[in-house]
């Protein structure tokens, strides 16, 4: 038997050596921390200092090579995440990871965003140029300065393409992607709601919420009342049953900022938060940085965080003005009817036809052939996929297709002097439109629509919310608004200013801005009402109304379980007294211990599919789901449920009693299923973080070593601690313009996207629990030199 241990122990010290020969190879890709390294475009030596969190601090004689060691830190921290953003919006995932993309390189191609992005270069002003390109240096340099490849490369046998100028842009795009995801299907599936109901009832259906207003300058929408006619037969039973009958009570995307001018501030300062609200993945979406240099105008010192792939500070303070995003979710697209020829190749216009044009996409995919896709273009924009009438065709027409939805113009935000100037330049800027909040260092607040805002002519806020016919050939779009006509709010009265994806403003403003899906407004709601609660308030309190979960807006739904659903004689028969139990004593906030506050949450949502499980199936049956149409199914489920008219009951139900409490009994029958008990059904069980790193999801063998600690998650869609099953707060920030030492500053995650660096989970436990870590860099840990 010797010669058969001696084969085994040959064996085994292959494996050691191919172990070795792995975690060498891991090791030689991760960032260098300290000592010199070559990079030749700069014009003098710049610094790239780290502290013991990974939080990077650049020093650098000017701005481009500010953008030169970022892009080197970025490529060596964060390439293959930029890797990815860059291929997801340009529909090159195949050509990385094989033909499992090609369904969603297909959907994406229909943008043709690489297209768009270099065409988009040429018209780019010189000093936005300049910057990219400086960047795109810095990517190139620091990726190549890798002693290896970063590991998923490893992985999936690939090489790593350079970065040009146009990934950058295509980075940006993914932000599009990310933020107005809709792209003409809200449209549709509102017009088909349209179509088929009385316009008393589809007014009703998708009113704004008049329970739940929270508009900035407290402009208030009335309530459309119930129709007094019966329940249309459409609403009332479904010809198609839905596979997919879940709500979505707003877009879920886009985040909460306020801020306080110096009359509510500590210290007479202004202050201001953001937490901005994106899926949950590992490594996350930020990356905290400070960057100082000089120019003829002086020295400048910012902070916050940058998005891997682009060379801007997104969120942040410059000393002088602080800034933070919430996604508008107003209507940035409109979605076309277009009348086609009998062949399908042209389309009428202004009396005439016009030919569609046909582009052919190219689609790399590794281990495989190339794919073709068509793409149809009309003068307006690309045919959508989704059916329409006989003879008809959808196109979209969208912000993001334009020049002007794309530009660096963000950039002069790292140097504005105070509130006019940071509103001055936001109009315009070509990104996807956002609630930009300002304070300034005089103790100023404002806020306008950061982006660029199509000037519309000739259509109503209802046009803008179902397809329309454009064949007589006038202009619906002529161009775009200047920075004088965008709304805005400057210096408000009470000294309070908060966003949290809902109707921003009323009148004229609301009509320009239109619905692109509004938040119902409960958690703007209890923003507004949190800051109105004191008089005055310092970077902590500002972070505690961050991670407020108490649960104001399920309280009339535990008010209706408990006063006319839970009756004695239906808790009885039903053995619901635990049920009742809990909904009585844990409902109060979204705690991650809490039974009740699931149980109210799941009755809400099974009472309302229950009531609109008919339309779903409606728009099932046209490709869409009841999540595109425009409405929030609160508003009018909830006066349905209280009125209880006999005439508007859904088929399915005897009466509106039966309705409840199949809710009652359906929710608790799928929650002791998905946890065991009811017991066990406790709202973090439910709710738990869940940040994956892509590779994982792959390769499961792989998610203890690449994914996030998990841990059920205090916080709920409806209250401005948002944590929603993996969405939620991608960054927590606090800071006062000048006073940036005493701010706050958290990631989920932490900076670097290599599993083996320290700085991999370097802000998560704090994030985790709430707490706040510093908004500047702490003491300076590692210290690498780049030199020209």
């Amino acid at each position: 038997m010797a010669w058969l241990r001696r084969i085994l122990l040959a064996l085994l010290g292959l494996l050691l050596l191919a172990a070795l020969g792995l975690w060498l190879a891991l090791r030689a890709s991760l960032a260098p921390l300290d000592g010199e390294r070559s990079l030749p475009a700069l014009g003098a030596p710049a610094e790239i200092q780290r502290d013991a969190r990974g939080y990077v601090t650049i020093a650098a004689e000017n701005r481009l090579d500010v953008a030169r060691a970022l892009g080197y830190v970025h490529a060596q921290e964060r390439f293959f995440q930029m890797d990815l953003m860059r291929r997801n919006a340009a529909g090159e995932l195949s050509a990385l990871v094989g033909p499992k993309a090609l369904p969603l390189d297909r959907q994406r191609r229909l943008h043709r965003f690489r297209h768009r992005a270099e065409a988009g270069l040429a018209a780019m002003p010189a000093d936005e140029r300049a910057l990219l390109d400086a960047y795109v240096s810095g990517v190139n340099a620091g990726l190549a300065a890798l002693s290896a490849r970063p590991p998923e490369y490893l992985l999936l046998r690939q090489q790593p393409s350079p970065w040009v100028a146009a990934d950058t842009v295509l980075v940006a795009y993914g932000m599009y992607l990310d933020l107005q995801a809709s792209q003409g299907k809200d449209d549709i599936a509102t017009g088909l709601l349209r179509d088929a109901v009385p316009a008393d009832w589809y007014a009703f259906l998708t009113q704004h919420s008049a329970d739940w207003q929270a508009a900035m300058d407290d402009s208030r929408v009335p309530a459309v009342p119930l129709p007094a006619g019966p329940l249309p037969e459409v609403l009332r039973a479904a010809k198609v049953a839905c596979t997919d009958c879940g709500l979505q009570d707003a877009r879920d995307l886009g985040s909460n900022n306020f801020a306080v001018a110096a009359g509510h501030g500590a210290d007479g300062r202004a202050i201001l938060a953001d937490d901005m609200h994106l899926g949950l993945r590992s490594p996350g979406t930020w990356f905290e940085a400070r960057m100082q240099w000089k120019d003829g105008a002086g020295s400048h010192d910012i902070a916050g965080v940058t998005l891997p792939g682009a060379p801007l500070l997104v969120v942040g303070s410059n000393g002088r003005v602080a800034w933070g995003f919430t996604n508008t979710t107003s209507d940035w697209a409109d979605v076309v009817t277009l009348r086609l020829n009998a062949a399908g190749s042209h389309y009428l216009s202004g009396g005439t036809q016009k030919p569609l044009n046909r582009v052919v996409e190219r689609i790399e995919v590794a281990g495989g052939a190339p794919v073709e896709q068509v793409v149809m273009e009309s003068e307006w924009g690309p045919l959508l996929p989704q059916k329409a009438p006989a003879g008809q065709a959808y196109a979209l027409r969208w912000v993001a297709h334009d020049a002007e939805g794309m530009n660096l113009r963000l950039m002069h935000m790292e140097t504005a002097a105070d509130v006019d100037e940071a509103v001055r330049w936001a109009a315009g800027a070509g990104m996807p439109a956002q609630n930009l909040l300002v304070a300034d260092s005089t103790g100023r607040i404002g806020w306008t629509v950061a982006g660029a805002m199509p000037r519309r002519a000739g259509m109503g806020s209802g046009d803008m919310d179902h397809p329309q016919d454009w064949s007589d050939g006038r202009p619906r779009w002529q161009g775009y608004l200047s920075a004088a006509e965008q709304p805005r709010l400057v210096d408000p009265a009470d000294g309070r200013l908060w966003t949290a994806n809902s109707r921003m403003v009323g009148g004229e403003a609301m009509q320009r801005l239109g619905n692109g899906g509004w938040d119902l407004g409960a958690r703007a709601m209890q923003i507004r009402d949190d800051l109105r609660a004191a008089e005055r308030f310092d970077e902590a309190g500002l972070h505690a109304i961050q991670l407020d979960h108490r649960a104001l807006f399920l309280q009339h739904w535990r008010q209706l379980l408990l006063e006319r659903v839970l009756t004695p004689e239906f808790v009885a028969a039903q053995g619901l007294a635990d049920y009742r139990a809990e909904v009585e004593k844990s409902a109060d906030a979204a705690r991650p211990e809490a039974v009740g506050y699931l149980l109210v949450r799941a009755f809400r949502e099974q009472a309302l599919k229950q009531v609109f499980a008919p339309l779903a199936g409606l728009v099932e049956a046209n490709g869409l789901t009841l999540r595109d149409v425009k409405m929030v199914p609160e508003t009018p489920g909830w006066a349905l449920i209280q009125a209880a008219r006999p005439d508007t009951l859904p088929a399915a139900y005897r009466s509106w009693p039966e309705l409840l409490q199949q809710a009652v009994l359906a929710s608790r029958k799928e929650l002791i299923a998905k946890h065991g008990s009811l017991a066990g059904s406790t709202w973090g069980a439910d709710n738990p973080t869940s940040m994956r790193h892509p590779l994982s999801l792959a390769v499961p063998a792989l998610s203890r070593w690449l994914d996030q600690a998990s841990q059920g998650m205090a916080g709920d869609s409806h209250m401005p601690r948002v944590h929603n099953h993996g969405h939620g707060q991608s960054e927590r920030m606090v800071v006062s313009p000048g006073h940036e030492e005493k701010g706050i500053l958290v990631i989920p995650g932490g900076q670097s996207g290599h599993p083996l660096s320290p700085f991999y989970r370097s802000d998560h436990a704090a994030w985790l629990a709430g707490e706040p870590l510093p908004f500047l860099p702490a003491e300076t840990a590692h210290r690498l030199v780049l030199r020209p």
